[in-house]
């Protein structure tokens, strides 16, 4: 009886020496190794929607789009393909640093739809622009107000619990408030990307383990993030209501 041969893995310092490096027109740098089934078009349109005025916090930094990032103990590989005996040791992502830059492996045979592999990429970056910059001040004005007003549900688990901490006082709300205002802004960013690459539907951003922000106030977030990163040329951002059956 015939039998597939295992998955190849390879340490990431070698699938960075082995693989091409394009670079989008907005500046930010990417890769694709291995059998990875979100096309290369997709892709590049993908890593195309990170607007210019973001994009300048992802300075030496590469994605690497692969199959498959595995831990095994305490060393990361990388598998050529999707293997159902390495997927139990797969994660979503990994930043390493290596040769001076950060190189972050996102495993698309994890998610395998476009839309999955594209959030996780946005979130990396959302997470990476406030790292670089900071929270904006108005868009930190605009969360707290709303948490005044009573909005239901965020936007993470983080933004959710680090929000409650917050509202509980004590001596350490200033930091679970700044805490939150970092999640929510990483957050929004990240929605606010995926927008620009495919129609969302809100509700697919839906969890089990905290209330979904309100659209209403996600509506008022992320149009503040559109004008703080306005779309690339080629890419446009709306915000349209439908009712619910």
């Amino acid at each position: 009886m015939s039998q597939s041969a295992s998955a190849i893995t390879r340490a990431p310092a070698e699938v960075v020496r082995q693989s091409a490096v394009s670079q989008a027109p907005n500046g930010v740098c990417y890769a694709i190794s291995g059998e990875v089934t979100v096309s290369a078009s997709d892709l590049e349109r993908m890593v195309a929607a990170v607007p210019e005025a973001a994009a300048y916090a992802l300075t030496r930094k590469a994605y690497y789009f692969v199959p498959l990032t595995v831990n095994q103990g305490d060393e990361t590989v990388i598998a050529d393909r999707y293997d159902v005996a390495l997927s139990d040791n797969a994660v979503c992502h990994r930043n390493l640093d290596l040769n001076g830059s950060q190189c972050v492996f996102i495993s698309t045979r994890l998610m395998d739809d476009k839309f999955s592999v594209a959030f996780e990429f946005y979130i990396n970056v959302g997470h990476a622009v406030v790292e670089k910059a900071g929270v904006s001040r108005d868009f930190a004005d605009l969360v707290w107000k709303q948490v005044e007003a009573g909005a239901r549900g965020e936007t993470s688990l983080d933004a959710w619990e680090s929000r409650k901490f917050a509202l509980e006082g004590g001596a350490d709300a200033e930091r679970h408030k700044n805490e939150f205002f970092a999640a929510a802004f990483a957050d929004s960013i990240s929605i606010y990307l995926l927008s620009l690459f495919i129609d969302v539907d809100y509700y697919d951003l839906r969890e089990r383990d905290y209330p979904l922000l309100a659209p209403a106030q996600l509506a008022e977030r992320i149009r503040k993030v559109a004008e703080l990163f306005p779309p690339n040329p080629g890419f446009e951002f709306a915000v349209y209501y439908k009712r619910r059956a």
